[in-house]
C-alpha cells in the first residue's frame, strides 16, 4: 500500500535543523515494515540524514557549505531575489532533495546517531513543504 501526505514545516532560520520528530508527528502510524520517502518541494533548501548527537557537526556543515558556495559572487546572474538566493539553489543541489528511510518494526530504521535534517539555505526561507510517501 502507498500513502502520501504533505508535511508543512515551520519557518526556520538559515542552517541545519533536526526535523525527525516534526516529520513523525505529521505522519500516520508507520507500517510494521516499509519505506518512507521524503521529498522537499523547494529549490533553495535541502534534506539529508546525518549526525544528530553533536551540534558542532551542524556548525561545521554551515561553515563548509558557505565556503564552497559563497554569497555575493560577481559571476552569479540570478540575483533578483537577493544575495542568498543563487547560493541557496546551488547548495540545495549539493545537499539533495530527497531521502529514503526503511521502516522496521513500526519505526524509522535510522542509525544510532542519525536524524533527518532540513538544510535551510535562505536567510528567511519561510515554511517548507515535504511530500512524504509511505510504502508498506
Amino acid at each position: 500500500m502507498v500513502n502520501q501526505k504533505e508535511i508543512v514545516l515551520p519557518a526556520f532560520p538559515r542552517g541545519f535543523h533536526l526535523i525527525t520528530e516534526l516529520v513523525l508527528s505529521q505522519l500516520p502510524p508507520l507500517p510494521e515494515t516499509g519505506l518512507l520517502h521524503l521529498f522537499i518541494r523547494h529549490t533553495s533548501a535541502g534534506i539529508c540524514i546525518n549526525e544528530n548527537a553533536d551540534p558542532t557537526v551542524l556548525i561545521d556543515f554551515e561553515t563548509v557549505f558557505n565556503r564552497m558556495v559563497p554569497e555575493g559572487q560577481p559571476f552569479y546572474r540570478h540575483t533578483i531575489e537577493g544575495n542568498d538566493d543563487m547560493p541557496a539553489h546551488i547548495k540545495s543541489v549539493l545537499a539533495g532533495a530527497e531521502v529514503n528511510i526503511p521502516v522496521t518494526n513500526g519505526k524509522l530504521n535510522l542509525g544510532t546517531w542519525q536524524g533527518i535534517y532540513l538544510c535551510e539555505f535562505r536567510n528567511r526561507g519561510g515554511q517548507r513543504r515535504l511530500m512524504a510517501t509511505l510504502i508498506s
